[in-house]
Protein backbone atom coordinates (compact mmCIF):
# COMPACT_ATOMS: atom_id res chain seq x y z
CA UNK A 1 0.00 0.00 0.00
CA UNK A 2 3.06 2.29 1.10
CA UNK A 3 4.67 1.75 -2.52
CA UNK A 4 1.03 2.03 -4.40
CA UNK A 5 0.91 5.64 -2.78
CA UNK A 6 4.64 6.87 -3.37
CA UNK A 7 4.06 5.39 -7.23
CA UNK A 8 0.58 6.25 -7.88
CA UNK A 9 -1.46 7.99 -5.73
CA UNK A 10 0.75 11.04 -5.19
CA UNK A 11 1.72 10.67 -8.73
CA UNK A 12 -2.04 11.55 -9.78
CA UNK A 13 -2.57 13.79 -6.55
CA UNK A 14 -5.35 11.24 -5.92
CA UNK A 15 -7.22 10.79 -2.67
CA UNK A 16 -8.16 6.99 -1.59
CA UNK A 17 -10.86 6.16 0.39
CA UNK A 18 -10.91 6.48 4.44
CA UNK A 19 -8.18 7.45 6.47
CA UNK A 20 -5.35 7.85 3.85
CA UNK A 21 -7.74 9.48 2.18
CA UNK A 22 -7.80 12.26 5.30
CA UNK A 23 -4.45 11.79 5.43
CA UNK A 24 -3.14 12.58 2.29
CA UNK A 25 -5.36 16.02 2.49
CA UNK A 26 -4.22 16.77 5.32
CA UNK A 27 -0.82 17.06 4.68
CA UNK A 28 -1.17 18.60 1.30
CA UNK A 29 -3.52 21.52 3.17
CA UNK A 30 -0.69 21.87 5.32
CA UNK A 31 2.07 22.07 2.80
CA UNK A 32 0.13 23.88 0.64
CA UNK A 33 -1.17 26.65 2.52
CA UNK A 34 0.62 26.77 6.16
CA UNK A 35 4.21 25.85 4.13
CA UNK A 36 4.38 23.08 7.10
CA UNK A 37 5.69 19.65 6.14
CA UNK A 38 3.55 17.07 8.14
CA UNK A 39 4.69 13.25 8.54
CA UNK A 40 1.85 11.19 6.97
CA UNK A 41 2.72 8.38 9.59
CA UNK A 42 1.64 10.96 12.33
CA UNK A 43 -1.45 12.01 11.29
CA UNK A 44 -2.33 8.58 10.74
CA UNK A 45 -1.29 7.08 13.57
CA UNK A 46 -3.76 10.33 15.14
CA UNK A 47 -6.55 9.49 13.08
CA UNK A 48 -6.82 5.36 14.31
CA UNK A 49 -5.42 5.47 17.93
CA UNK A 50 -9.10 5.75 19.11
CA UNK A 51 -10.94 3.51 16.63
CA UNK A 52 -8.18 0.59 17.24
CA UNK A 53 -8.62 1.04 21.21
CA UNK A 54 -12.51 0.89 20.62
CA UNK A 55 -11.62 -2.54 18.44
CA UNK A 56 -8.85 -3.87 21.00
CA UNK A 57 -11.08 -4.48 23.37
CA UNK A 58 -14.79 -4.71 21.53
CA UNK A 59 -13.75 -7.03 18.33
CA UNK A 60 -10.35 -9.07 19.10
CA UNK A 61 -6.54 -7.76 20.19
CA UNK A 62 -5.21 -10.36 17.67
CA UNK A 63 -7.30 -8.68 14.92
CA UNK A 64 -6.28 -5.09 16.34
CA UNK A 65 -2.85 -5.74 16.51
CA UNK A 66 -2.46 -7.57 13.09
CA UNK A 67 -3.74 -4.20 11.87
CA UNK A 68 -2.33 -1.84 13.60
CA UNK A 69 1.06 -3.54 12.11
CA UNK A 70 -0.51 -3.14 8.87
CA UNK A 71 -1.55 0.67 9.68
CA UNK A 72 2.56 0.83 11.29
CA UNK A 73 4.65 -0.06 8.08
CA UNK A 74 2.03 1.46 6.00
CA UNK A 75 2.70 5.03 7.41
CA UNK A 76 6.52 4.82 7.89
CA UNK A 77 7.18 3.12 4.70
CA UNK A 78 5.39 5.69 3.03
CA UNK A 79 7.11 8.61 4.74
CA UNK A 80 10.96 7.21 4.24
CA UNK A 81 10.37 5.05 0.51
CA UNK A 82 11.12 7.77 -2.31
CA UNK A 83 8.96 9.09 -5.13
CA UNK A 84 8.47 5.98 -7.32
CA UNK A 85 6.05 7.33 -10.07
CA UNK A 86 5.84 5.12 -12.82
CA UNK A 87 3.56 7.28 -15.17
CA UNK A 88 1.90 10.18 -14.87
CA UNK A 89 -1.46 9.98 -16.87
CA UNK A 90 -4.26 9.93 -14.39
CA UNK A 91 -6.34 7.30 -15.66
CA UNK A 92 -4.28 5.03 -15.32
CA UNK A 93 -2.96 5.84 -12.10
CA UNK A 94 -6.80 5.61 -10.73
CA UNK A 95 -7.38 1.65 -12.62
CA UNK A 96 -3.64 0.20 -11.96
CA UNK A 97 -3.56 2.14 -8.71
CA UNK A 98 -6.94 1.43 -7.85
CA UNK A 99 -6.22 -2.59 -8.26
CA UNK A 100 -3.18 -2.67 -6.16
CA UNK A 101 -5.08 -1.02 -3.52
CA UNK A 102 -7.68 -3.25 -3.82
CA UNK A 103 -5.69 -5.86 -3.30
CA UNK A 104 -3.60 -5.04 -0.78
CA UNK A 105 -6.79 -4.07 1.01
CA UNK A 106 -8.01 -7.31 0.17
CA UNK A 107 -5.08 -9.20 1.28
CA UNK A 108 -5.03 -7.42 5.00
CA UNK A 109 -8.59 -8.84 5.49
CA UNK A 110 -7.72 -12.48 3.92
CA UNK A 111 -4.88 -12.68 6.79
CA UNK A 112 -7.78 -11.41 9.30
CA UNK A 113 -7.00 -7.85 9.97
CA UNK A 114 -7.53 -4.40 8.02
CA UNK A 115 -5.74 -1.78 6.34
CA UNK A 116 -7.10 0.27 9.62
CA UNK A 117 -8.85 3.30 9.48
CA UNK A 118 -13.14 3.35 8.59
CA UNK A 119 -12.79 -0.72 8.21
CA UNK A 120 -12.71 -0.64 12.28
CA UNK A 121 -15.40 1.30 12.15
CA UNK A 122 -17.49 -0.61 9.85
CA UNK A 123 -16.48 -3.64 11.47
CA UNK A 124 -17.51 -2.43 14.76
CA UNK A 125 -20.42 -1.22 13.91
CA UNK A 126 -21.47 -3.93 12.05
CA UNK A 127 -20.69 -6.96 14.57
CA UNK A 128 -21.73 -5.08 17.53
CA UNK A 129 -24.63 -3.09 16.96
CA UNK A 130 -25.72 -4.97 13.61
CA UNK A 131 -25.64 -1.07 11.88
CA UNK A 132 -24.57 -1.34 8.18
CA UNK A 133 -21.97 1.45 8.24
CA UNK A 134 -20.59 1.37 4.74
CA UNK A 135 -23.36 3.69 3.48
CA UNK A 136 -22.08 6.01 6.20
CA UNK A 137 -18.88 5.39 5.25
CA UNK A 138 -19.39 6.55 1.67
CA UNK A 139 -20.83 9.38 2.53
CA UNK A 140 -17.59 10.26 4.81
CA UNK A 141 -15.57 9.69 1.91
CA UNK A 142 -17.47 11.66 -0.40
CA UNK A 143 -17.20 14.55 1.85
CA UNK A 144 -13.49 14.21 1.52
CA UNK A 145 -13.29 14.47 -2.09
CA UNK A 146 -15.67 17.67 -2.24
CA UNK A 147 -13.33 19.48 -0.03
CA UNK A 148 -10.04 17.93 -1.76
CA UNK A 149 -12.18 19.30 -5.24
CA UNK A 150 -12.45 23.01 -3.12
CA UNK A 151 -9.36 23.14 -2.59
CA UNK A 152 -6.94 21.33 -5.51
CA UNK A 153 -9.54 21.34 -8.33
CA UNK A 154 -12.26 18.79 -9.23
CA UNK A 155 -10.49 17.47 -11.51
CA UNK A 156 -8.26 15.08 -8.86
CA UNK A 157 -11.83 14.88 -6.67
CA UNK A 158 -13.39 12.95 -9.79
CA UNK A 159 -10.71 10.98 -11.08
CA UNK A 160 -10.57 9.61 -7.35
CA UNK A 161 -13.49 8.49 -7.22
CA UNK A 162 -12.38 6.14 -10.51
CA UNK A 163 -9.48 5.00 -8.00
CA UNK A 164 -11.85 4.28 -5.13
CA UNK A 165 -14.43 2.48 -7.42
CA UNK A 166 -11.64 0.46 -9.04
CA UNK A 167 -10.18 -0.56 -5.44
CA UNK A 168 -13.75 -1.44 -4.15
CA UNK A 169 -14.47 -3.84 -6.57
CA UNK A 170 -11.15 -5.69 -6.16
CA UNK A 171 -11.83 -5.69 -2.43
CA UNK A 172 -15.40 -7.20 -2.99
CA UNK A 173 -14.04 -9.60 -4.83
CA UNK A 174 -11.37 -10.95 -2.75
CA UNK A 175 -13.42 -10.46 0.63
CA UNK A 176 -15.89 -12.98 0.96
CA UNK A 177 -16.35 -13.23 4.55
CA UNK A 178 -18.97 -10.39 5.31
CA UNK A 179 -21.16 -11.32 2.09
CA UNK A 180 -24.09 -13.72 2.67
CA UNK A 181 -25.63 -16.36 0.46
CA UNK A 182 -29.09 -17.72 1.14
CA UNK A 183 -29.80 -21.53 0.54
CA UNK A 184 -32.63 -23.11 -1.60
CA UNK A 185 -32.06 -27.41 -1.32
CA UNK A 186 -34.77 -29.45 -2.04
CA UNK A 187 -34.31 -32.95 -1.55
CA UNK A 188 -35.19 -36.49 -0.23
CA UNK A 189 -32.03 -36.45 2.40
CA UNK A 190 -33.01 -33.50 4.36
CA UNK A 191 -31.25 -34.78 7.88
CA UNK A 192 -28.09 -35.62 6.50
CA UNK A 193 -28.00 -32.55 4.57
CA UNK A 194 -28.48 -30.49 7.47
CA UNK A 195 -25.90 -32.33 9.31
CA UNK A 196 -23.33 -30.68 6.73
CA UNK A 197 -24.38 -27.49 7.39
CA UNK A 198 -24.86 -27.75 11.05
CA UNK A 199 -21.06 -27.77 11.43
CA UNK A 200 -20.69 -24.15 9.90
CA UNK A 201 -22.64 -23.19 13.10
CA UNK A 202 -26.07 -22.55 11.00
CA UNK A 203 -29.39 -23.67 11.12
CA UNK A 204 -31.42 -23.75 8.95
CA UNK A 205 -35.61 -24.46 8.47
CA UNK A 206 -37.27 -27.43 6.55
CA UNK A 207 -40.52 -27.37 4.78
CA UNK A 208 -42.49 -30.45 3.06
CA UNK A 209 -43.56 -30.17 -0.43
CA UNK A 210 -44.21 -31.92 -3.64
CA UNK A 211 -41.75 -32.20 -6.45
CA UNK A 212 -44.41 -31.87 -9.16
CA UNK A 213 -42.61 -33.11 -11.70
CA UNK A 214 -42.37 -36.20 -10.36
CA UNK A 215 -45.35 -35.90 -7.87
CA UNK A 216 -42.87 -36.99 -5.12
CA UNK A 217 -42.32 -35.44 -1.87
CA UNK A 218 -39.71 -33.97 -1.33
CA UNK A 219 -38.04 -31.55 1.78
CA UNK A 220 -36.51 -27.68 1.04
CA UNK A 221 -34.00 -26.84 3.29
CA UNK A 222 -33.54 -22.85 3.62
CA UNK A 223 -30.37 -21.75 4.91
CA UNK A 224 -28.76 -18.56 5.26
CA UNK A 225 -24.69 -19.14 5.43
CA UNK A 226 -21.18 -17.21 4.32
CA UNK A 227 -20.84 -16.27 0.80
CA UNK A 228 -17.27 -18.90 1.53
CA UNK A 229 -19.26 -21.58 2.95
CA UNK A 230 -20.99 -22.03 0.15
CA UNK A 231 -18.83 -23.99 -2.05
CA UNK A 232 -17.91 -26.79 0.36
CA UNK A 233 -22.22 -27.12 1.00
CA UNK A 234 -22.57 -27.21 -2.04
CA UNK A 235 -20.05 -29.87 -2.80
CA UNK A 236 -21.00 -32.29 0.77
CA UNK A 237 -24.92 -31.86 -0.44
CA UNK A 238 -24.21 -33.36 -3.88
CA UNK A 239 -22.24 -36.11 -2.64
CA UNK A 240 -25.03 -37.00 -0.19
CA UNK A 241 -27.95 -36.91 -2.43
CA UNK A 242 -26.54 -36.26 -6.16
CA UNK A 243 -30.25 -35.44 -7.58
CA UNK A 244 -30.80 -32.45 -5.00
CA UNK A 245 -31.93 -29.42 -6.57
CA UNK A 246 -30.16 -26.24 -5.20
CA UNK A 247 -30.04 -22.27 -5.37
CA UNK A 248 -27.82 -20.20 -4.08
CA UNK A 249 -29.11 -16.57 -3.86
CA UNK A 250 -26.92 -13.29 -2.46
CA UNK A 251 -28.27 -12.30 0.79
CA UNK A 252 -28.24 -8.12 0.50
CA UNK A 253 -29.11 -8.33 4.82
CA UNK A 254 -29.79 -10.35 7.84
CA UNK A 255 -31.56 -9.63 10.73
CA UNK A 256 -31.88 -11.85 13.39
CA UNK A 257 -29.37 -14.25 14.92
CA UNK A 258 -27.16 -14.77 12.40
CA UNK A 259 -23.24 -16.88 13.36
CA UNK A 260 -20.07 -15.18 12.77
CA UNK A 261 -17.14 -16.44 13.60
CA UNK A 262 -14.66 -14.54 16.21
CA UNK A 263 -12.00 -12.26 14.98
CA UNK A 264 -9.83 -14.04 17.27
Amino acid sequence: MAINIKSFVRAGGLFPSGFNGITLLIQRSAEQFLNVALPFSIINFVLNAIPATICFFKIGKKFTIYSALSIVLTSILTDLLPSMPITYDVLLICIFGGLINGFAIGLCLKGRATSGGTDFIAIFLSERMNIDAWNYILIGNAGVLVIAGLLFGWDKALYSIIFQFTSTQVVHLLNVRYQKATLFIVSKDSEEIFDKIKVTHHGATMFSGTGLYKDQPRNIIYSVVAQDQVKKIVQETRAVDPEAFINVLKTEQVWGNFYRPPHD
